[in-house]
C-alpha cells in the first residue's frame, strides 16, 4: 500500500493536536490548586512529556504495538523504534501512513495519560518521586493496557486483534478505557496512599486562577479533535465521524453539568463549564467512531449530569481527589465505555456494532463491561502497590511544613507570582475543586 500524503498529514497534525493537550491539562489543574502550588502542578504535567517520550522510543512503543509477545504485552522486538523508519503503518499496512507517524501519534496518548493522575494527588507530592512514578506506571501499567485495547494485530479496526482485550471485541476508539478508566483507577489508588492534604476538607480550597483552568480546557477541547478524529488514522469520513460526535457531546457535557449546578446551587459557576466540557470530552472518546450525532448528544448530557454528581463522592467517602480525577475521568470513562452497548450503531461505522437501542441487545454492553472493568482493576491494583513502594521507600509526600509553606518554594525553588521585592510569595489559602454543596451554599 502506497503512503497517502493527506492521510499522513492529518496524523502528524492530530499528533501535534494531542500533545498540546499536556501542556492544556498543566493549565486546567494549574489554575485549580493554590497560588503557592501552581508551577508544581504544571511541572507534574511537563516531565511526563520528557520522561514518556524517552520511554515510548526505548521501549514502550514495542510493548504496546510489538509483534513479539502475546494478548497482555507486544514484546521487544521493537526496541529503539529501530525496525519501524519509513515502513507502512501498524496493523498490517492497512493505514497508508508511515509507522513513525503512528507511532507518534500514539506517543501522545502515553504522554497525557499518567499526566492526568496527577490532579488526584495535587498540592502534596514530591516531585522527584512523582517523576519515577511516572516512568514506573508507563512501564508496568500504561504501555501493557494500550496492547491490550489498541493493538489489532493485522487487522482493522473491529476485528480479532492481539491485544486480549481488542481479540474480545471491546470497542475504545480512542482510549476511554486504556486512557481515563486507567488514569481515574490510579488517582483514586494514589489519593489514597498520599492520603489527604492538611485542613482537607474542613477548610475550603478554592482555584487561584479560574482564566487558567477556562485556558486549559479551550486547548483540551481544541486538541481533543486530534486525539479522537486522528484515531481514524487518515483523513476520511470516520475522522468526521468522530468530530462532530466530539464537537456536539462536550457542547452538551457544558449545558448539563451547569444545569445541574443551577439545580443543586442555584449559580452557574465558569469552573462547572470547564470541568462539564472535560466530561463530555472524556466519555465521548471511546464511543465518538461508534455512534450517531444524538448519540453523541446523550452521552453528552449523562456524562455532564453524572459526573457533576461524582465529584461529591469524595466528601462522602473521605478521599481527597484534589482535582477530580475520579469524578471526572473515572465516571466519565464508564459512562463513555459503557454507552457504547446503548448507543453504537453501525450505521456510522460498520467496523462497529449495533448497542442495546439500535437492536444489538445486551452483548455489547457485556463486552465494555469486562473491558472498562478489567482495566479498572488492574490499574487500581498496580498503582496500590507502586504507590505503596514508593511511599515506604522513596517517601511520595512532602513534609507538613513544605505543604503549608507551599510545595512550589520547598520542590522548584521558585514562586508563580513575584509580589514581593524581597522574593518569594505569601502562602494564600483557598484552592480547590468542587466544594462540597453545603460548603457552596455558605460561600454563595
Amino acid at each position: 500500500m502506497e503512503i497517502s500524503a493527506g492521510d499522513t498529514a492529518w496524523v502528524l497534525t492530530s499528533a501535534a493536536l494531542v500533545l498540546l493537550m499536556t501542556p492544556g491539562l498543566a493549565f486546567f489543574y494549574g489554575g485549580m490548586v493554590r497560588s503557592k502550588s501552581v508551577l508544581n502542578m504544571m511541572m507534574m504535567s511537563f516531565i511526563t512529556i520528557g520522561i514518556v517520550a524517552v520511554l515510548w522510543v526505548l521501549y514502550g512503543y514495542s510493548v504496546a504495538f510489538g509483534d513479539d509477545g502475546n494478548g497482555f504485552w507486544g514484546g521487544l522486538g521493537s526496541v529503539g523504534l529501530s525496525d519501524v523508519a519509513g515502513e507502512l503503518a501498524a496493523n498490517g499496512g492497512v493505514y497508508p501512513i508511515p509507522f513513525l507517524a503512528f507511532a507518534m501519534f500514539q506517543l501522545m496518548f502515553a504522554i497525557i495519560t499518567p499526566a492526568l493522575i496527577s490532579g488526584a494527588i495535587a498540592d502534596r507530592a514530591k516531585f522527584t518521586t512523582w517523576a519515577v512514578f511516572v516512568g514506573l506506571w508507563a512501564t508496568l501499567v500504561y504501555f501493557p493496557v494500550a496492547h491490550w485495547v489498541f493493538d489489532f494485530g493485522d487487522d482493522e479496526l473491529g476485528g480479532e486483534g492481539d491485544g486480549w482485550l481488542a481479540g474480545l471485541g471491546v470497542l475504545d476508539f480512542a482510549g476511554g478505557t486504556a486512557v481515563h478508566i486507567n488514569a481515574g483507577a490510579a488517582g483514586l489508588a494514589l489519593a489514597f496512599v498520599l492520603g489527604r492534604r492538611i485542613g482537607w476538607p474542613k477548610t475550603l480550597m478554592k482555584p487561584h486562577n479560574l482564566p487558567f483552568v477556562l485556558l486549559g480546557s479551550a486547548l483540551l477541547w481544541f486538541g481533543w479533535f486530534g486525539f479522537n478524529a486522528g484515531s481514524a488514522l487518515g483523513a476520511n469520513a470516520t475522522a468526521a465521524v468522530a468530530f462532530a460526535t466530539t464537537m456536539l457531546a462536550t457542547a452538551t457535557g457544558v449545558l448539563s453539568w451547569l444545569l445541574v449546578e443551577r439545580i443543586r446551587d442555584g449559580h452557574l459557576t465558569s469552573l462547572g463549564a470547564a470541568s462539564g466540557a472535560v466530561a463530555g470530552l472524556v466519555a465521548i472518546t471511546p464511543a465518538c467512531a461508534f455512534v450517531t450525532p444524538i448519540g453523541a448528544v446523550a452521552i453528552g448530557f449523562l456524562a455532564g449530569t453524572l459526573c457533576a454528581l461524582a465529584v461529591g463522592l469524595k466528601f462522602r467517602f473521605g478521599f481527597d481527589d484534589s482535582l477530580d480525577v475520579v469524578g471526572i475521568h473515572l465516571v466519565g470513562g464508564l459512562v463513555g465505555s459503557l454507552a457504547i452497548g446503548l448507543f453504537a450503531s453501525t450505521s456510522v461505522n460498520e467496523l462497529g456494532k449495533d448497542g442495546l437501542f439500535y437492536g444489538g441487545g445486551l452483548d455489547v454492553l457485556g463486552t465494555q463491561a469486562v473491558g472498562s472493568f478489567a482495566v479498572l482493576g488492574y490499574s487500581l491494583v498496580i498503582t496500590l502497590i507502586l504507590g505503596l513502594v514508593l511511599h515506604k521507600t522513596l517517601g511520595f509526600r512532602v513534609s507538613e511544613e513544605d505543604e503549608i509553606t507551599g510545595i512550589d518554594l520547598a520542590e522548584h525553588a521558585e514562586t508563580a507570582y513575584e509580589l514581593f521585592s524581597g522574593g518569594g510569595s505569601s502562602p494564600t489559602t483557598g484552592m480547590a475543586t468542587h466544594a462540597a454543596p453545603a460548603e457552596r451554599k455558605v460561600n454563595a
